[in-house]
């Protein structure tokens, strides 16, 4: 078993078996509660090619669960292989999971049917789980259970647009398979001004991760006045 050392100024001891080890497993109670949800309410855009991974919403519950799965076995193993792991996918879905719920709720308070349409209106609980709180208990991993942050505001957009162009290009795909978009919203708009929501979503995702690691540094401190401090 792996010996793993708190960085300076992370918050909690992560890998734990205390603290860190209860927050990861009700992250992943949820996230199997949602994936447990869409098995059991099948729809009409769950077939086709895709399945329901042509959804943003799904692609980003994977990797927050994908995460959370990993920082529970470091939990467990006290792993630190594990712990990078964990960290690794939550530096993707974080941001993912913020841009998801800026996106599908404010989209959603100007036009509900461009996100979702009117017979596919999920239970609030059910619509919370898939679109807010992924991005609650990433954001709260991040401040409470993480090492800070590298990212450079180039990194930032690049992994921005990779997503984003990965995303436009698979929906595309989705799209010449089946027949039809994912979500009505691009049904409504043509190429060009699809890219423009391709192109704000990767600036969101810029911003979204510019934002986290600015949090993270006024909740936790940052690393050069915290360890002059312990000198």
């Amino acid at each position: 078993m792996n010996s793993v050392n708190k960085h300076p100024i992370q918050r909690y001891h992560s890998p734990s078996r205390s603290f860190s080890a209860a927050f990861h497993a009700l992250g992943l109670a949820s996230f199997t509660y949602s994936f447990y949800f869409i098995h059991l309410n099948p729809n009409e855009l769950s077939g086709g090619f895709g399945w329901d991974f042509k959804f943003l919403t799904i692609i980003g519950l994977a990797l927050s669960t994908v995460s959370f799965i990993f920082g529970f076995l470091a939990d467990l193993a006290a792993s630190s292989l594990l712990f990078r792991w964990k960290n690794g996918f939550a530096l993707v879905a974080t941001p993912l999971e913020v841009v998801i719920a800026i996106l599908y709720w404010g989209i959603g308070l100007i036009s509900p049917h461009a996100v979702s349409p009117p017979h596919l209106t999920r239970p609030i609980f059910e619509d919370l789980g898939h679109h807010l709180f992924p991005a609650l208990l990433l954001m709260v991993d991040l401040l409470l259970l993480s090492p800070p942050w590298t990212l450079t505001i180039v990194e930032a957009a690049g992994l921005g647009s990779f997503i984003a162009g990965g995303y436009w290009l698979w929906t595309e795909e989705c799209y010449r398979r089946n027949g039809w978009y994912p979500y009505p919203l691009f049904e409504m708009l043509n190429t060009q001004q699809r890219a423009l929501v391709f192109t704000a979503s990767a600036v969101t995702f810029t911003i979204s991760s510019l934002c986290l690691k600015r949090l993270y540094d006024l909740f936790n401190g940052k690393v050069k006045a915290e360890l002059k401090k312990m000198i």
